[in-house]
Protein backbone atom coordinates (compact mmCIF):
# COMPACT_ATOMS: atom_id res chain seq x y z
CA UNK A 1 0.00 0.00 0.00
CA UNK A 2 1.19 3.44 -0.66
CA UNK A 3 2.09 5.40 2.32
CA UNK A 4 1.18 9.06 1.90
CA UNK A 5 1.08 11.94 4.77
CA UNK A 6 -2.14 13.83 4.87
CA UNK A 7 0.44 16.97 4.91
CA UNK A 8 1.72 17.47 1.59
CA UNK A 9 -2.49 18.75 1.20
CA UNK A 10 -1.99 21.18 4.19
CA UNK A 11 1.45 22.23 2.07
CA UNK A 12 -0.57 23.04 -1.00
CA UNK A 13 -3.00 25.12 0.80
CA UNK A 14 0.09 27.01 2.83
CA UNK A 15 1.53 27.54 -0.81
CA UNK A 16 -1.83 29.24 -2.57
CA UNK A 17 -1.57 32.82 -2.61
CA UNK A 18 -5.09 34.64 -1.15
CA UNK A 19 -4.90 38.23 -2.63
CA UNK A 20 -7.84 39.72 -1.85
CA UNK A 21 -9.38 40.57 1.85
CA UNK A 22 -11.56 37.27 3.40
CA UNK A 23 -12.18 39.28 6.76
CA UNK A 24 -16.05 37.73 6.35
CA UNK A 25 -14.51 34.14 6.56
CA UNK A 26 -12.17 34.96 9.22
CA UNK A 27 -14.44 33.88 11.83
CA UNK A 28 -16.29 30.67 12.86
CA UNK A 29 -18.23 32.26 14.94
CA UNK A 30 -22.29 32.35 13.50
CA UNK A 31 -22.63 36.16 12.51
CA UNK A 32 -26.04 37.47 12.60
CA UNK A 33 -28.08 39.08 10.56
CA UNK A 34 -31.33 39.95 9.79
CA UNK A 35 -32.97 40.22 6.48
CA UNK A 36 -36.91 41.10 5.40
CA UNK A 37 -38.27 40.50 2.30
CA UNK A 38 -41.90 38.91 0.42
CA UNK A 39 -41.23 35.22 -0.23
CA UNK A 40 -44.00 35.51 -3.01
CA UNK A 41 -42.27 38.54 -4.18
CA UNK A 42 -39.20 36.86 -4.96
CA UNK A 43 -40.20 33.80 -5.97
CA UNK A 44 -42.03 35.87 -8.73
CA UNK A 45 -38.99 37.24 -10.07
CA UNK A 46 -36.96 33.78 -11.75
CA UNK A 47 -34.72 35.97 -14.26
CA UNK A 48 -31.27 35.90 -13.39
CA UNK A 49 -30.87 39.43 -13.85
CA UNK A 50 -33.75 40.57 -11.53
CA UNK A 51 -33.48 41.62 -8.15
CA UNK A 52 -35.58 43.06 -5.15
CA UNK A 53 -33.91 45.79 -3.14
CA UNK A 54 -33.20 44.93 0.54
CA UNK A 55 -31.23 45.95 3.53
CA UNK A 56 -29.00 43.22 5.48
CA UNK A 57 -28.74 44.11 8.98
CA UNK A 58 -25.56 42.36 10.82
CA UNK A 59 -24.29 42.38 14.24
CA UNK A 60 -20.85 43.52 14.78
CA UNK A 61 -18.82 42.51 17.81
CA UNK A 62 -19.86 45.29 20.01
CA UNK A 63 -23.17 44.55 19.40
CA UNK A 64 -23.98 47.10 17.65
CA UNK A 65 -26.34 46.81 14.30
CA UNK A 66 -24.87 47.78 10.86
CA UNK A 67 -26.92 48.40 7.35
CA UNK A 68 -25.94 47.16 4.44
CA UNK A 69 -28.14 47.93 1.61
CA UNK A 70 -28.47 44.52 -0.61
CA UNK A 71 -30.18 43.08 -3.96
CA UNK A 72 -31.87 39.90 -3.62
CA UNK A 73 -32.95 37.25 -6.07
CA UNK A 74 -33.83 33.01 -6.02
CA UNK A 75 -31.35 30.60 -7.19
CA UNK A 76 -31.86 26.75 -7.50
CA UNK A 77 -34.34 25.08 -9.32
CA UNK A 78 -35.59 22.15 -7.01
CA UNK A 79 -35.60 23.68 -3.57
CA UNK A 80 -37.15 26.74 -5.77
CA UNK A 81 -40.23 25.14 -6.45
CA UNK A 82 -40.15 22.37 -3.56
CA UNK A 83 -38.91 24.67 -0.63
CA UNK A 84 -40.79 27.55 1.59
CA UNK A 85 -37.61 29.65 2.18
CA UNK A 86 -36.26 29.18 -1.88
CA UNK A 87 -32.31 29.99 -1.79
CA UNK A 88 -31.02 33.41 -2.29
CA UNK A 89 -28.07 35.33 -3.82
CA UNK A 90 -27.16 38.32 -2.60
CA UNK A 91 -25.76 41.14 -4.96
CA UNK A 92 -23.95 43.80 -3.22
CA UNK A 93 -22.34 47.35 -4.77
CA UNK A 94 -18.89 48.10 -4.22
CA UNK A 95 -20.07 51.79 -3.10
CA UNK A 96 -22.33 49.70 -0.29
CA UNK A 97 -19.66 47.15 0.43
CA UNK A 98 -16.22 49.00 0.72
CA UNK A 99 -15.13 49.29 4.01
CA UNK A 100 -17.07 46.98 5.95
CA UNK A 101 -17.11 43.69 6.94
CA UNK A 102 -18.20 42.26 3.08
CA UNK A 103 -16.02 43.73 1.50
CA UNK A 104 -14.65 42.80 -1.85
CA UNK A 105 -18.09 40.53 -1.86
CA UNK A 106 -19.84 41.30 -4.35
CA UNK A 107 -21.88 38.33 -4.86
CA UNK A 108 -22.58 35.77 -2.20
CA UNK A 109 -24.87 32.95 -1.94
CA UNK A 110 -27.36 32.80 1.26
CA UNK A 111 -28.50 28.92 2.22
CA UNK A 112 -31.19 29.01 4.32
CA UNK A 113 -33.29 25.99 5.28
CA UNK A 114 -35.80 24.90 3.21
CA UNK A 115 -38.88 23.48 5.16
CA UNK A 116 -40.55 24.73 8.40
CA UNK A 117 -40.06 21.44 10.04
CA UNK A 118 -38.81 20.67 13.02
CA UNK A 119 -35.01 19.92 11.80
CA UNK A 120 -34.35 22.75 9.46
CA UNK A 121 -32.14 24.21 11.12
CA UNK A 122 -30.03 21.29 11.76
CA UNK A 123 -30.11 20.46 8.02
CA UNK A 124 -28.38 23.46 7.56
CA UNK A 125 -25.52 23.00 10.32
CA UNK A 126 -25.03 19.59 8.34
CA UNK A 127 -24.71 20.89 4.87
CA UNK A 128 -22.19 23.42 6.47
CA UNK A 129 -20.66 20.71 7.49
CA UNK A 130 -19.80 19.21 4.37
CA UNK A 131 -18.23 22.69 2.92
CA UNK A 132 -16.16 22.18 5.79
CA UNK A 133 -14.64 19.24 5.60
CA UNK A 134 -13.96 19.42 2.20
CA UNK A 135 -12.05 23.01 3.36
CA UNK A 136 -9.99 20.03 5.42
CA UNK A 137 -9.56 17.37 1.99
CA UNK A 138 -9.26 19.47 -0.65
CA UNK A 139 -6.58 22.77 -1.11
CA UNK A 140 -9.47 24.59 -3.51
CA UNK A 141 -12.70 25.07 -1.87
CA UNK A 142 -15.59 27.59 -1.66
CA UNK A 143 -15.62 29.49 1.85
CA UNK A 144 -18.27 29.47 4.01
CA UNK A 145 -19.47 31.24 6.95
CA UNK A 146 -22.90 31.26 9.64
CA UNK A 147 -25.43 32.87 10.55
CA UNK A 148 -27.93 33.35 12.83
CA UNK A 149 -31.02 34.93 10.66
CA UNK A 150 -33.64 37.23 11.91
CA UNK A 151 -36.06 36.90 8.74
CA UNK A 152 -38.86 38.68 8.81
CA UNK A 153 -41.22 37.79 5.62
CA UNK A 154 -43.29 40.48 4.95
CA UNK A 155 -46.94 39.35 4.05
CA UNK A 156 -48.63 42.56 2.93
CA UNK A 157 -49.40 44.98 5.52
CA UNK A 158 -48.11 42.13 8.31
CA UNK A 159 -45.43 40.26 8.80
CA UNK A 160 -44.08 36.56 10.54
CA UNK A 161 -40.62 36.92 11.74
CA UNK A 162 -38.34 33.54 11.18
CA UNK A 163 -35.20 32.84 13.17
CA UNK A 164 -33.40 30.59 11.29
CA UNK A 165 -29.91 28.90 11.03
CA UNK A 166 -27.87 29.80 7.64
CA UNK A 167 -24.87 30.35 6.04
CA UNK A 168 -22.94 32.13 3.42
CA UNK A 169 -20.82 30.98 0.36
CA UNK A 170 -18.52 33.06 -1.23
CA UNK A 171 -18.98 33.30 -5.16
CA UNK A 172 -16.82 31.43 -7.72
CA UNK A 173 -15.39 34.32 -9.31
CA UNK A 174 -14.53 35.22 -6.04
CA UNK A 175 -12.91 31.65 -5.39
CA UNK A 176 -10.68 32.06 -8.76
CA UNK A 177 -9.71 35.18 -7.98
CA UNK A 178 -8.40 33.89 -4.78
CA UNK A 179 -6.51 31.47 -6.19
CA UNK A 180 -5.59 33.48 -9.63
CA UNK A 181 -7.69 30.91 -11.39
CA UNK A 182 -10.63 31.47 -13.76
CA UNK A 183 -14.03 29.94 -13.84
CA UNK A 184 -14.47 27.63 -16.74
CA UNK A 185 -17.55 27.29 -18.78
CA UNK A 186 -16.74 24.52 -20.66
CA UNK A 187 -17.51 20.74 -20.02
CA UNK A 188 -13.92 19.26 -19.00
CA UNK A 189 -14.36 15.66 -18.68
CA UNK A 190 -13.04 14.58 -15.06
CA UNK A 191 -10.37 12.06 -16.64
CA UNK A 192 -9.20 15.36 -18.05
CA UNK A 193 -8.96 17.09 -14.65
CA UNK A 194 -6.59 17.37 -12.14
CA UNK A 195 -5.64 13.52 -11.46
CA UNK A 196 -5.31 14.19 -7.22
CA UNK A 197 -8.31 16.81 -7.00
CA UNK A 198 -10.85 14.60 -9.41
CA UNK A 199 -10.42 11.72 -7.11
CA UNK A 200 -10.69 13.28 -3.71
CA UNK A 201 -14.05 15.34 -4.87
CA UNK A 202 -14.99 11.63 -5.91
CA UNK A 203 -13.99 10.20 -2.62
CA UNK A 204 -15.94 13.53 -0.61
CA UNK A 205 -19.07 12.84 -2.58
CA UNK A 206 -19.15 9.53 -1.19
CA UNK A 207 -17.85 10.36 2.02
CA UNK A 208 -21.03 12.43 2.57
CA UNK A 209 -23.16 9.79 0.70
CA UNK A 210 -24.06 12.59 -2.33
CA UNK A 211 -24.96 11.68 -5.63
CA UNK A 212 -26.69 14.73 -6.51
CA UNK A 213 -23.62 16.06 -8.77
CA UNK A 214 -22.07 15.54 -12.00
CA UNK A 215 -18.06 16.84 -12.96
CA UNK A 216 -18.74 16.66 -16.84
CA UNK A 217 -22.09 18.37 -16.93
CA UNK A 218 -21.34 20.67 -14.11
CA UNK A 219 -24.43 20.10 -12.22
CA UNK A 220 -23.59 21.10 -8.47
CA UNK A 221 -20.12 21.21 -9.12
CA UNK A 222 -17.70 24.21 -10.66
CA UNK A 223 -14.70 23.60 -13.12
CA UNK A 224 -11.73 26.21 -12.17
CA UNK A 225 -8.74 26.62 -14.26
CA UNK A 226 -5.72 26.46 -12.14
CA UNK A 227 -3.09 27.00 -14.74
CA UNK A 228 -1.89 24.31 -16.19
CA UNK A 229 -5.50 22.05 -14.02
CA UNK A 230 -8.64 21.61 -13.91
CA UNK A 231 -10.49 21.64 -10.66
CA UNK A 232 -13.50 20.66 -9.64
CA UNK A 233 -15.24 22.49 -6.98
CA UNK A 234 -18.47 21.09 -5.38
CA UNK A 235 -21.67 22.68 -3.84
CA UNK A 236 -24.79 22.06 -2.76
CA UNK A 237 -24.87 19.18 -0.96
CA UNK A 238 -28.85 19.23 0.64
CA UNK A 239 -29.42 15.97 -1.55
CA UNK A 240 -26.38 14.01 0.34
CA UNK A 241 -27.22 11.18 2.92
CA UNK A 242 -25.08 12.88 5.61
CA UNK A 243 -27.75 15.78 5.52
CA UNK A 244 -30.83 13.41 4.65
CA UNK A 245 -33.17 16.23 4.15
CA UNK A 246 -36.87 14.95 4.33
CA UNK A 247 -37.38 16.02 0.40
CA UNK A 248 -34.16 14.18 -0.66
CA UNK A 249 -34.47 12.13 -3.40
CA UNK A 250 -31.96 9.67 -5.01
CA UNK A 251 -30.56 11.15 -8.12
CA UNK A 252 -31.40 10.41 -11.76
CA UNK A 253 -29.00 10.82 -14.03
CA UNK A 254 -29.98 11.94 -17.38
CA UNK A 255 -31.99 8.69 -18.00
CA UNK A 256 -30.10 6.27 -16.10
CA UNK A 257 -31.38 5.29 -12.72
CA UNK A 258 -28.59 4.92 -10.01
CA UNK A 259 -28.89 1.51 -8.19
CA UNK A 260 -29.16 2.50 -4.79
CA UNK A 261 -32.90 3.57 -3.38
CA UNK A 262 -32.24 5.63 -0.59
CA UNK A 263 -29.87 8.94 -0.62
CA UNK A 264 -28.14 7.25 3.09
CA UNK A 265 -26.48 3.98 0.59
CA UNK A 266 -23.15 5.37 -0.53
CA UNK A 267 -22.26 5.10 -4.11
CA UNK A 268 -18.91 5.82 -5.60
CA UNK A 269 -18.79 7.86 -8.58
CA UNK A 270 -15.78 8.79 -9.52
CA UNK A 271 -13.93 6.96 -12.59
CA UNK A 272 -11.03 4.30 -13.11
CA UNK A 273 -7.97 5.59 -12.55
CA UNK A 274 -4.06 4.26 -11.61
CA UNK A 275 -5.13 1.78 -8.54
CA UNK A 276 -1.62 3.92 -6.67
CA UNK A 277 -4.15 7.23 -7.24
CA UNK A 278 -6.80 5.85 -5.27
CA UNK A 279 -4.35 4.08 -2.33
CA UNK A 280 -2.20 7.94 -1.89
CA UNK A 281 -5.81 9.63 -1.66
CA UNK A 282 -7.52 6.94 0.79
CA UNK A 283 -4.24 7.58 2.84
CA UNK A 284 -5.15 11.27 2.31
CA UNK A 285 -8.63 11.07 4.02
CA UNK A 286 -7.16 8.13 6.75
CA UNK A 287 -4.94 10.59 7.85
CA UNK A 288 -7.22 13.26 7.83
CA UNK A 289 -10.04 11.68 9.83
CA UNK A 290 -9.14 12.98 13.28
CA UNK A 291 -9.39 16.53 11.57
CA UNK A 292 -12.67 15.39 9.92
CA UNK A 293 -14.14 14.45 13.32
CA UNK A 294 -12.83 17.41 15.20
CA UNK A 295 -14.79 19.52 12.20
CA UNK A 296 -17.80 17.55 13.10
CA UNK A 297 -17.41 17.78 17.00
CA UNK A 298 -17.07 21.52 16.86
CA UNK A 299 -20.30 21.96 15.73
CA UNK A 300 -22.18 20.04 17.77
CA UNK A 301 -23.28 23.12 20.26
CA UNK A 302 -24.93 24.49 16.80
CA UNK A 303 -27.56 21.54 16.46
CA UNK A 304 -30.67 21.81 18.46
CA UNK A 305 -31.55 17.91 18.39
CA UNK A 306 -29.12 15.85 20.07
CA UNK A 307 -30.11 12.71 18.36
CA UNK A 308 -29.44 14.71 14.82
CA UNK A 309 -26.03 15.06 15.19
CA UNK A 310 -25.07 11.56 16.86
CA UNK A 311 -26.50 10.37 13.94
CA UNK A 312 -24.80 12.70 11.15
CA UNK A 313 -21.47 12.10 13.32
CA UNK A 314 -22.16 8.04 12.95
CA UNK A 315 -22.41 8.75 9.25
CA UNK A 316 -19.06 9.94 9.11
CA UNK A 317 -17.16 7.59 11.12
CA UNK A 318 -19.16 4.73 8.66
CA UNK A 319 -17.04 5.85 6.04
CA UNK A 320 -13.77 5.53 7.72
CA UNK A 321 -14.79 2.06 7.92
CA UNK A 322 -15.16 0.99 4.66
CA UNK A 323 -11.94 2.85 3.56
CA UNK A 324 -10.00 1.50 6.53
CA UNK A 325 -10.62 -1.78 5.71
CA UNK A 326 -8.77 -3.56 2.39
CA UNK A 327 -11.93 -5.99 1.33
CA UNK A 328 -14.56 -2.81 1.92
CA UNK A 329 -12.79 -0.26 -0.15
CA UNK A 330 -11.73 -2.54 -2.67
CA UNK A 331 -15.77 -3.58 -2.80
CA UNK A 332 -17.32 -0.62 -2.52
CA UNK A 333 -15.26 1.85 -4.31
CA UNK A 334 -12.53 0.23 -6.48
CA UNK A 335 -15.18 -1.96 -8.28
CA UNK A 336 -17.52 0.53 -8.31
CA UNK A 337 -15.49 3.08 -10.33
CA UNK A 338 -16.54 4.03 -13.33
CA UNK A 339 -15.69 3.39 -17.00
CA UNK A 340 -18.44 6.14 -18.67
Amino acid sequence: MLVFSFTMVAQEKTQTAETISQDLFASTEPLPIKLEYSIREIKKETDDSTYINSILKYGDQDGNWLELPVELRVRGNYRLKNCYFPPVKLKIRKSNYKGTLFDTQKRLKLVTPCLTERDRNDNVIKEYLAYKIFEVVSPYYFKTRLVDIEFNELRGSKGKVHLMKGFLIEDDKHVAKRYEGKIYKRRVHPLQQDDLASVRHAMFQYLIGNTDYSQYDMHNVKVMFHEPDFIPLPYDFDMAGFVNCSYAVVSQIGTKKLPITSVRQRLYRGFKRNPALFQQVRQEFLSSQSEIMAQVDACKGQFELEREFEVARDYIFDFFKVIADDDKFQSQILKKARTQ
